[in-house]
Formats: structure tokens, C-alpha cells, sequence
């Protein structure tokens, strides 16, 4: 009996001392609005402070595609050459690198009538990010909506690209400035069960 108190003692300590704080962002790219036509993305995008390691969840209904885009594709809504896309309904994208990162919707028409984003990315919080291209072109699409982040949950999204984004799983519903918990410690399991075996004994 004392013995299985000890153990899970153990195995709690083990699931308290792995888990390591990371901060991120999770942005829903047009808060309530959603990924649609008719939404001041710029306005949006520049109400917000993006860096390395936060996520874009766009939520969009069918007809509708994420496509991320070279600068220049994105200033003339060229369609047709997208690095990624996705048209599944919900695509969360794990902004990997800084710079300035560029989003159309892949239909015809939509991009040139406001469905398209650029969100400059820092590297570190406090820290000034190279652009792709020197300059962030303008959106050019009409406002509707206002600038807070809501909860949304994540849901996995991978594309094929050379950058190769990164699988968001669903582990919690985070809003601007929450901190997600995720990824083992320095010390590991090893280290954490050999240190609480110690203590047992002593």
C-alpha cells in the first residue's frame, strides 16, 4: 500500500516538474469575423503583435482557401503559386520565422476585394523584424471589425512547403497573452524519478 503512494507521489512529480512553460500567441485571424470577405485585415494585422512561435488560426467557411504567398504574388493577388495552401475550413499556421508573412484567399476575386493579410513577425518581443520585401504592401479592403483576439481552439493543420509549418495539436484554448504549457525540461523524466527515488530513501 505505501509503496503504490510513493509511485504515483512519483509519477505526479514527474508530470509536474516535465512540463515547461513556452510563451505563445494564438490569433484568429479576424476575430469573430473569421477569414471572409468584407474584413480591414490590415487594420487587424496592425492592431497586434506577432512574434516567433505564435500561431494564425484562420476560420473560413467552403469557397474559400489560405494561401501563403511570395510579396509580390500578394501585391497583385496573383493566384495559382501559393508556397502553402489549405481549404479545409480551419488552418492554424505556426509562425516559424521573423519577417513579413503574406496570406490570400486562393478563389478569384476574393484577394483583390480585401481577403488577403501580411503580419510582420519579431523575432523576440521588443525587437524590430526584416521585412521580405523593405516595405508591407497595403491590403486595400474595407472595415468591419474590431481588434480582439478570441479563444479559439487549435486544430492540427500541416502544409507541404520548403519552410515546412508546423502541426498545432488541440492541448488548450489560449487567447492573446495566455501561456501554453507544453514540452519536457531540461531534467526529463529520468532526472525527476532518480530525484524523488533519493528522497524516498533519505
Amino acid at each position: 500500500m505505501g509503496d503504490e503512494r510513493w509511485t504515483l507521489l512519483c509519477i505526479m512529480l514527474v508530470i509536474l516538474f516535465t512540463m515547461q512553460p513556452s510563451l505563445a500567441t494564438v490569433y484568429t485571424v479576424g476575430d469573430a469575423s473569421g477569414w471572409t470577405l468584407g474584413v480591414d485585415y490590415g487594420t487587424w494585422s496592425s492592431s497586434n503583435s506577432f512574434l516567433v512561435g505564435d500561431s494564425l488560426v484562420f476560420d473560413y467557411g467552403s469557397g474559400h482557401t489560405v494561401d501563403e504567398v511570395k510579396p509580390s504574388d500578394y501585391k497583385t493577388c496573383t493566384i495559382g503559386n501559393p508556397i502553402t495552401t489549405d481549404n479545409k475550413g480551419s488552418s492554424t499556421i505556426l509562425l516559424q520565422t521573423p519577417g513579413t508573412h503574406f496570406f490570400i484567399c486562393g478563389v478569384i476575386g476574393h484577394c483583390s476585394t480585401g481577403m488577403k493579410l501580411s503580419v510582420n513577425v519579431l523575432a523576440s518581443a521588443g525587437t524590430d523584424s526584416p521585412s521580405t520585401t523593405g516595405t508591407t504592401p497595403s491590403t486595400d479592403a474595407p472595415s468591419t471589425t474590431g481588434t480582439t483576439p478570441s479563444t479559439a481552439g487549435l486544430a492540427p493543420t500541416t502544409f507541404p512547403t520548403t519552410a515546412t509549418p508546423v502541426m498545432i495539436p488541440d492541448y488548450s484554448v489560449v487567447s492573446k497573452g495566455s501561456v501554453v504549457s507544453l514540452g519536457l525540461g531540461p531534467l526529463g523524466v529520468c532526472g525527476v524519478v532518480g530525484v524523488t527515488f533519493l528522497a524516498y530513501l533519505v
